[in-house]
């Protein structure tokens, strides 16, 4: 029996500042800070009617593709910091289509507007043909690993 529809995801992050980390991604993807809902003109409207205290204003945050084609990214804040390596990670499609030294130096660009934006390299892994075209490992302000790709 196979399923006839497709499933919207949204993907998760456990972080210590869900505002700050949603703020990275929407830069990092082109995405915006998902919108307060109507009738409110701002999330503090929102916050305010709904009576939440100031020390949870930040226990969550969402990013939204302004095109409504990719996943909603959804940070919530949780106590613990993060441990180990991730088991899953996002693959940023930075150099689609691109080979050789034309697709590492787009590689290398946006790793460069990463960091400005808070992101650290962690290490470039060169093409290695047929299979590996190369990428860059990075992660985001709160060590979640990702690849440049």
């Amino acid at each position: 029996m196979s399923l006839e529809i497709a499933r919207e995801v949204q993907f998760t992050f456990d972080c210590a500042d869900p505002a700050r980390l949603s703020a990275f991604w929407a830069e990092a993807l082109g995405y915006q800070m998902q919108p307060p809902p109507p009738p409110f003109e701002s999330w503090e409207q929102a916050l305010d009617a709904w009576n939440v205290p100031p020390e949870r204003r930040n226990d969550a945050s969402a990013s939204v593709d302004p095109k409504g084609a990719g996943p909603r990214l959804f940070f919530q804040r949780v106590p613990e910091g993060k441990v180990a390596k991730n088991r899953v990670h996002l693959d940023v499609r930075a150099a689609p289509g691109l080979t050789g030294a034309e697709r590492m130096a787009a590689l290398e660009s946006e790793a460069g507007r990463l960091v400005a934006l808070g992101a650290t390299r962690l290490h470039r892994e060169d093409p290695a043909p047929p299979l590996a075209a190369g990428h860059i490992v990075m992660a985001d302000p709160e060590g979640n690993e990702f690849c440049l790709d």
